[in-house]
């Protein structure tokens, strides 16, 4: 699988360590290593790990913008093939910086109805 454009070296090993910690059994609660969004649209997503046997599945916190986000696994592909209403592709928020894991975020979206990160 391609990498997609929004993952760098960096976080693209992070992940892949996270995803490795979890595979092995490991009860982590790690910070989202990446933010993602649609900049015409109202997507978000936090990622914390990819799956080292299938690089192309992430996990994290996902919200469509429907008001219902929600832990779960995404494809990478699917998530770089996404369009908003002007076509625009989904970018990677570089001045995001997770204070905390991510289960405080998943708390915090479900009371408001979607990512505040």
């Amino acid at each position: 699988m391609n990498r997609p454009t929004f993952i760098d070296d960096a976080a693209f090993t992070q992940l892949l360590a996270n995803g490795h910690c979890t595979a092995g059994g490991d009860d982590i609660d790690p910070h989202p290593v990446i933010k993602l969004f649609t900049p015409d649209a109202g997507a978000t997503w936090l990622l914390t790990e990819i799956d080292p046997d299938d690089e192309d599945l992430g996990f994290g916190l996902c919200d469509l913008g429907l008001g219902m986000p929600e832990l779960g696994y995404v494809r990478l592909s699917e998530i770089a093939a996404v369009r908003g209403r002007y076509g625009l592709p989904v970018e990677r928020d570089t001045s995001f910086i997770a204070d905390r894991p991510l289960s405080h975020f998943a708390e915090e979206a479900r009371s408001a109805g979607r990512i505040r990160a």
